[in-house]
Parts: structure tokens; sequence; C-alpha cells
């Protein structure tokens, strides 16, 4: 009787180190499959929850309106925050183990209800930190101006790729300025609320600038005339926190 009650415990204890093992190999695989191994990502992390705004809604006038401002923040990037955390605890996932940036490269694991929510989060408060007050000469400088010409022979050339990349995204989503894994600058778009972070997106890599031509982003100003929203977006742009993107990228 007492080795039954050895072996049974011995069981026991094995059975629940195996059970921890197998729980730390799935997160181990789906933060190897975000590329995450312990390391920080160069892309900007994100927090899960909805952070305030660092300016008024009023500061982006006349380029974008007050009650547009409004209304994208309190209502439509507020729900991708809402719904978001209802995935996270749905689906179980500890967000303080696994970071957002993570959880969108392994987001092809996760439900349609993630896939959107998280990326709606996520590109909402990557966007909110991309701007500030207009600037009528807003202009790129440092390290970045130089790859830019680099890459695009000027920044002009860039600038009419970006609008046409904006422009032509049929429906709803995003234009983005993307560093890829081989070093180089790309400009990409995605629909809906996919970004360059996640594992199911044609268009990859660290995002450095991303533009919502979402209609809610602009309708009640520019109603249908969303190159003129586009052309106006120029001036806010904080190119301060977009060259720290580049160098950190």
């Amino acid at each position: 009787m007492l080795v039954m009650k050895t072996d049974r415990r011995k069981f026991i204890k094995s059975a629940s180190v195996l059970g921890l093992v197998g729980a730390l190999a799935d997160v181990n695989a789906r933060g190897m499959a975000a590329g995450f191994s312990g390391q920080p990502s160069s892309a900007e992390e994100i927090s899960y929850l909805q952070q305030p705004l660092s300016y008024a809604y009023t500061a982006l006038e006349p380029s974008i309106d007050a009650l547009t401002m409004e209304i994208h923040y309190t209502k439509h990037a507020a729900g991708y925050t809402k719904n978001l955390s209802d995935a996270c605890i749905a689906e179980k996932v500890n967000t303080t183990a696994l970071s957002l940036t993570s959880l969108l490269a392994s987001i092809s694991s996760y439900s349609v209800k993630m896939r959107n929510n998280a990326g709606g989060h996520y590109n909402h408060e990557f966007f909110w930190k991309s701007l500030h007050s207009p600037h009528p000469d807003n202009a790129s400088k440092g390290e970045l101006s130089s790859a830019l010409q680099t890459q695009f022979g000027a920044i002009d050339n860039f600038k009419s790729q970006f609008e046409e990349a904006a422009r032509n995204r049929f429906g709803s989503g995003w234009a983005w300025l993307v560093k890829t894994s081989d070093g180089k600058l790309k400009v990409c778009s995605t629909p809906n609320q996919d970004n360059p972070l996640m594992d199911i997106s044609e268009c990859k890599g660290v995002p450095l600038i991303g533009l919502d031509v979402w209609e809610h982003a602009y309708y009640l100003k520019y109603q249908n005339r969303r190159p003129d929203y586009i052309k106006a977006w120029w001036a806010l742009l904080n190119w301060d926190v977009i060259e720290q993107r580049y160098k950190k990228a």
C-alpha cells in the first residue's frame, strides 16, 4: 500500500509538471510565432489600455476637426479597446506576460474578433502618438529624411507614393511606411484594422507611420474627399516621434 501511495504521488507530481510544461509550451509557441524570444521588439510597444491623448481635441484643427477627434477617440477607438479586453478574457490571454506586438505577430492563432480589435486598438494608439498641432512647414529631418531621399529619390516622391497607397486603399484600411527586415523603407497599405506586425499581413515590417483612411477618421469634415484629408494630414505628423521609431527599428 505504501508503494502504491508513493507511486500515486509521483504520478500526480509528474502530471502536474507535464501540465505546466504543456502550458508553457503553448505560450512559447505563440510567442515564437510572434518572433518573441525574450528580447524587446523593435516595433513600438503599445499598452492594452487606451491612453489619454497628449493634446486637446481642438489641437489638430483645421486638418482634423475637434468633433471628429472626439468621436474617433471616445467612440471608435475606445470600442476597439473594450472589445480587445473582452477577447483577451475569452481567449485566456495573459496580457501581463504577452506583449501586444507579440500577440499581433501570432494573430493567426486567435479569433477574428481578436484580429480586428487588437489591430484597431494598436493602430489608433500608434496613430495618436504620431500627431501634433499643424505645422505649415512640417518636414522630416535627421536620419529618416536621408533614408527617405535615398530610398525614394526625393521626399516628394515618398509623399506621392504614400498618398497613392492611402487614396487607393479600397474601402476601409490604413496606409503605412514601414522598415522591412532587410532595413529598407516601404510604403504599403492594409485592409480594415490589419497592420504590418501581423503574421497574416502582406505588408510586413516595423511601422513608422500609419494613416487611418476609414471614413470615420475624416467624413464629418471632408465627406468623400479622402485625397483632401490625406494632404491636410501631412501638417500634423510629429517627425520627432517618427525619427525615434526609425532609429529603434
